[in-house]
């Protein structure tokens, strides 16, 4: 947060937080619709209401305590919050939504305050011809409020809560004090509702009939939900508390805790007091109720104002934090965080919030604010209580708040306020979603050094990861070996002059197992190597970016081949099981790494990994269209590693145009069983050519293999041939010549049999 808001004077402590968020509880809703909630869903159903929205409620308010106890609040309260763990980009979209519904919370509760003087106004209409319009009452209030926010600020909006929480306990006595009116019901009534045809009331308090319906229960929660919204209140003031770490936990908390009691008395009083056709024809039928009738107007003349007050101190502070934090584009973030000299107070943010309260009260229909205020809320709420979770899984060491909630409480709260969200109005979820995706693409677009979703799983993503290979890990020691799959590993020091080795590696690695490339650099760790292996390592990320590498890329400081390969064949995988398979590559015109490789083999087997040897030439790859592999007397370990590595090969896809030919040399004494094996692997499906892709190669015991891979295999892109120790011992680096018209060779040593049934 810029210095803007750090200089913010900090004179608050948890009083205030506490009285913001119960004047904004036990505010206009409870007196104008809980009534219109017993009335159409039952008084059983109202207190399922009132669980389900403290299911979405309490999660977040013990959310908000924990993140608020891990770092220190700045202004911008819930925004704040959101945007230093999701990130600016994710948090300013989100900001912007908790805004607008901040901020038009002003206007639905102007809108209540002019419902509170109907009978007011009635009288002066009635007794002096005074009449006074719905909406002129709205944008007196709202002029009256603006200039009060424009030229007082914060402090004197606090100083008056006091008094309207004063009177609101009193309004509330009186209701609780009065007698049942004509029509109550003798007991308690559950289940009892209006009737489900529509039915025309009489209100004498407006001298006006109405048409009454029933509503469903997720019509009804809609309308009520905005009464739960009081828990964020508080937040708003994150910027003027001395020690927002305990005043927000505490006082929120707090005002939840009260606030769930007085809904439930109230909601059995109203089922106790009238009949529901009296509480669903009479959104003010609470005044009948109460031993002095006027005191319930009052008292939702106190609690809209001041709601009203809480909304139009609140709303100008977040959009300051989201202008500090530079969210909009241009200069408008700078004029959004500028605040007035003499108290900090953001009077910019507030003309903003005021105008948009003057577009609203305009709208004039208390249940048609309500919704959309519903709906921001829901989502803003969703979203602290899904950071609460992903702090949870992610298990940062820096996490570490005083309070501390359970992660399933935080996601059961997140999940709910998302399915609510659809319950309560499909496509009212829908825009406000795409709202708020297209109002984070704008802000990734505007301002691409804010961290984005790239970023927000990448906790989550380590601790799955880490979880997943120590689980592996066991398993694997627990069980038996079980089908084979690549797990390889390569380790060169051409990897800026060819990129032969790395491709091998990305295409094995590609679908069917994990790869990890390692660039090897020559001498003693020093701060010259270190700075030599952190550039090489950016240089390859760089460069496998254009081909869509799914291979870990690293590089390893070592002071010799020989020390390198030693400590390559005992790192562990990245999957989470031991490598497997190894890999080399050396050119045609340059075979220094082949001379190193045997000269290291027995390094090699002592690992008991599968090794390759890739020749490289200047034809590479060709047009990746042919493999053969090469199928020998004494292939009898190597020949189902072959076939397996040409498989995986056919499942990269800049290998599938290719076609996959097998050559199996044989003698004249053993064609029939070799004819039988090919024939088994097809049929079964384990292999994924035809009878015409395999040929069987007659040679003469004293005949070179070599001649009929010249043959047969000059124009393969790619061809695969076996070796065993054998071969090493005895011919050495003798073995490998005779190639040099062939394209690329990979030679192939399996440490055992692989199973390919």
């Amino acid at each position: 947060m810029t210095k803007v808001l750090e200089k913010n004077i900090r004179t608050m402590g948890t009083l205030p937080v506490f009285m913001t968020a119960i004047s904004t509880i036990l505010g206009a809703i409870l007196f104008l619709r809980f009534g219109y909630s017993v009335a159409h869903v039952g008084l059983f159903m109202t207190l399922m209401i009132i669980l389900l929205g403290h299911l979405v409620t309490i999660p977040t308010a013990m959310a908000v305590a924990e993140v608020a106890t891990n770092q220190r609040v700045e202004g911008g309260g819930a925004y704040f919050i959101i945007s230093r763990s999701f990130g600016l980009s994710i948090g300013g979209a989100i900001g912007i939504a908790l805004f607008l519904s901040q901020a038009i919370s002003v206007a639905f509760y102007v809108i209540a305050f002019t419902t509170s003087t109907t009978a007011l106004r009635g009288m002066l209409s009635a007794d002096y011809g005074v009449h006074i319009p719905d909406l002129y009452m709205n944008y007196g209030l709202m002029a009256l409020l603006s200039l009060l926010m424009l030229t007082k600020g914060a402090n004197v909006g606090v100083k008056a809560l006091y008094l309207v929480v004063a009177v609101l306990v009193g309004a509330l006595v009186c209701f609780f004090a009065g007698s049942p009116t004509a029509g109550a019901p003798d007991s308690i009534t559950w289940f009892q509702t209006i009737s489900s045809d529509p039915f025309s009331y009489f209100v004498e308090r407006t001298g006006e009939n109405v048409i009454v319906t029933q509503d469903n229960f997720f019509a009804v929660f809609t309308i009520i939900f905005p009464a739960f919204t009081g828990i964020a209140a508080g937040l708003g003031l994150s910027g003027d508390l001395k020690d927002p770490k305990k005043s927000i936990p505490q006082g929120t908390l707090w005002a939840t805790v009260v606030g769930i009691l007085v809904y439930i008395l109230v909601a059995f009083k109203l089922n106790l007091s009238a009949s529901p056709e009296d509480l669903a024809g009479d959104e003010l039928w609470m005044q009948r109720i109460a031993i002095w009738g006027p005191a319930i107007p009052i008292g939702l003349a106190c609690a809209a104002i001041s709601s009203a007050l809480g909304s139009v101190m609140i709303a100008p502070r977040t959009l300051q934090a989201l202008g500090a934090d530079k969210i909009f584009p241009g200069k408008s973030s700078l004029l959004m965080a500028k605040s007035r000299k003499k108290n900090n107070e953001p009077f910019n943010a507030t003309i903003v919030t005021c105008i948009i309260g003057f577009l609203f009260v305009s709208i004039g229909e208390l249940n048609i604010v309500a919704e959309v205020i519903s709906m921001f809320f829901m989502l803003t709420y969703g979203a602290i209580c899904m950071v609460s979770f992903f702090e949870h899984m992610a298990a940062s060491p820096a996490y570490r708040p005083t309070f501390k909630s359970r992660w399933y409480v935080s996601l059961g709260g997140g999940l709910l306020s998302f399915i609510l969200m659809f319950k309560m109005n499909f496509t009212y979820a829908l825009i406000s979603i795409a709202l708020m995706v297209a109002i984070y693409l704008w802000i990734s677009y505007s301002n691409p050094n804010k961290r984005g979703l790239e970023n927000l799983f990448k906790g989550i993503i380590f601790q799955v990861t880490r979880r997943l290979q120590l689980l592996l890990q066991k398993r694997e020691a627990q069980s038996e070996e079980g089908k084979w799959r690549p797990f390889i590993i390569s380790i060169s020091q051409d990897s800026f002059k060819r990129r032969y080795g790395f491709d091998m590696v990305r295409w094995i690695a590609h679908r069917y197992g994990f790869g990890t490339y390692i660039h090897f650099i020559e001498g003693f760790l020093n701060e010259e190597t270190k700075g030599k292996s952190t550039q090489y390592r950016q240089r390859l990320i760089k460069l496998a970016d254009g081909v869509k590498s799914r291979v870990y890329l690293d590089t390893m400081i070592s002071p010799s081949y020989t020390s390198a390969i030693a400590q390559s064949v005992q790192l562990p995988g990245i999957s989470g099981k031991g490598n497997n398979l190894i890999l080399f590559e050396y050119s045609q015109s340059d075979t220094l790494n082949r001379t190193q490789v045997i000269d290291n083999f027995q390094i090699l087997k002592a690992a008991e990994l599968d090794i390759c040897m890739l020749q490289s030439t200047i034809r590479g790859f060709g047009y990746h269209k042919s493999i053969h592999i090469w199928i020998t007397s004494t292939d009898f370990e190597n020949s189902n590693l072959m076939i397996l590595l040409g498989y995986v090969l056919m499942g990269h896809p800049e290998w599938k145009e290719g076609e996959l030919s097998i050559f199996s040399i044989y003698h004249d004494s053993d064609l029939a069983e070799k004819a039988e094996r090919l024939d088994t692997l097809i049929e079964s499906g384990r292999l994924p050519i035809t009878k015409n892709n395999i040929e069987m190669v007659r040679q003469d015991v004293t005949e070179d293999f070599r001649s009929a891979i010249r043959q047969y295999s000059a124009d393969a892109d790619l061809t695969i041939v076996g070796f065993n120790d054998y071969d090493v011992e005895t011919h050495g680096e003798e073995f490998y010549k005779g190639f040099e018209n062939q394209g690329a060779v990979m030679f192939v040593n399996a440490h055992k049999e692989v199973d390919i049934d």
